[in-house]
């Protein structure tokens, strides 16, 4: 049918800038069809009951238009679905007793930085393209810290962002912000020469760490402050009050905390709650079969308060990916997995293998499997140094030849469907054998 040679009398005009993946979305739920539609610049203008000589995109109904997509005040569209319609097996989920919903599975960005502050980090084509698989798959929740690579992690986010266009409305960010503000390559103590109020938990280490990691990473506002860690220098009242007053400021909409002991955390969150102050909704907690002593006071804790989990290192800094014989880049040069490397750890890993091919999927896939269905667990963070890598975890491996490749050179392949993480389940026989060689780490 063509489009009416002049508007239909009475008719109204009504115009809206929308992405355009909002667009087709919101054209495709109103049953709508498009006549032609033609760019602007980086967004599209969708006319309503006019011909192609009113503007650049001419639509009819096929229907009376949704009216979920009506804005009544205004009478102007506005779209009623999220714009990322493309993963439908992601699953969004609420952190704690909080209303902020968080992908399943959160992307950590430590990853992608520079080579000189670890070997095994990535550039940031590299990190955009990562960045860009993970939004395109339904992951819209990321996790770095200033001290990534010195900052560059942050900047290499907030580019990779600016550069795909990606609706900053719909992104979940969590920043571990509190910790160095200024480069270092390693930890030091705040005693040192030239790092002294640049790192911990006080007052003024709060605020200026987060607008400097705001403007690393082109933000007005980060969604949730993490502190890095337990600051014993400093007082928690100092701390929680900073918190609360960088959320008030505008800079922050919720915090969160990571890794320290249940005590500390205690402390800290009745304080908060005491004081009428905002308190954590999240605890970034090291979790996964190889490292599970949280289960005896922290997730107990973090029930009672009803805060979200999302752990890190829950591949085991990635020695739950692969067999005991193998080795990678990161895992050679990192001096912090030599911790887990005990008997029953090992033994650990030999079972997931063997699971693993039983079920004819990954290793990192059961591992993940194993930490999503633990209780209080919101959404586990995961950081590749491969595109494969990160493919396979959601379940779209890169297959060439039979197996997983490179998505560089010619011949890289296609994308398939396969099992991802979040459809590999598994029963309580399997949980318990997978369980039964473990032992404390000292």
């Amino acid at each position: 049918m063509a489009v009416p040679a002049q508007r239909a009398a009475g008719a109204s005009v009504r115009m809206l800038r929308w992405s355009s993946t909002q667009y087709s979305e919101a054209c495709r739920c109103a049953q709508l069809q498009v006549e032609s539609v033609e760019p602007v610049g980086r967004e599209m203008i969708a006319i309503y009951g006019v011909d192609l000589s009113y503007g650049l995109a001419a639509i009819r109904p096929a229907a009376p238009p949704a009216t979920a997509l009506l804005a009544p005040s205004s009478g102007i569209w506005a779209p009623s679905l999220k714009p990322n319609a493309m993963a439908p097996k992601m699953e969004y989920v609420r952190l704690g007793n909080s209303g902020l919903k968080v992908s399943r599975l959160i992307l950590g960005c430590m990853s992608y930085g520079d080579p000189g502050w670890q070997s095994w980090v990535l550039g940031e084509e590299a990190g955009v393209e990562h960045v860009k698989f993970a939004y395109e798959h339904g992951i819209t929740t990321f996790d770095t810290a200033n001290v990534y690579s010195n900052g560059l992690s942050e900047v290499i986010l907030g580019r990779a962002i600016k550069q795909l266009k990606l609706p900053r409305e719909e992104l979940v960010y969590f920043p571990v912000a509190p910790s160095y503000s200024t480069p270092s390559v390693a930890y030091a103590s705040s005693a040192d020469s030239g790092i002294v109020n640049q790192k911990g938990l006080s007052r003024k280490h709060i605020f200026d760490s987060v607008k400097a990691s705001l403007a690393r990473l082109q933000m007005d506002y980060v969604d949730v402050l993490q502190c890095h860690r337990f600051d014993t220098e400093t007082p928690i009242a100092e701390t929680m009050q900073a918190m609360h007053d960088v959320v008030r400021a505008g800079y922050a909409r919720y915090i969160g905390m990571s890794s320290c002991y249940a005590y500390q955390f205690i402390q800290m969150q009745n304080y908060a709650l005491t004081h009428h102050l905002t308190p954590f909704i999240s605890m970034q907690n090291h979790y996964a079969l190889l490292y599970r002593e949280d289960e005896r006071e922290m997730f107990p804790a973090l029930k009672m308060y009803g805060v979200g989990s999302i752990p890190w290192a829950p591949l085991a800094r990635g020695l739950l990916a692969r067999p005991n014989a193998a080795s990678s880049a990161r895992g050679d040069a990192n001096p912090s997995i030599r911790g887990y490397k005990t008997p029953a750890n090992a033994q650990i890993v030999d079972r997931m293998e063997e699971l693993a091919a039983k079920k004819g999927v990954k290793m990192a896939q059961v591992a993940l499997a194993w930490v999503l269905a633990k209780p209080g667990v919101a959404a586990p963070i995961v950081g590749t140094t491969s595109l494969a890598s990160l493919a396979e975890l959601l379940g779209k491996p890169l297959v060439r030849r039979g197996g997983v490749g490179s998505r560089d050179g010619a011949d890289a392949g296609a994308w398939v469907e396969s099992a991802g993480a979040l459809e590999v389940t598994l029963d309580e026989e399997e949980v318990r054998y997978l369980e039964e060689p473990y032992a404390p780490m000292q």
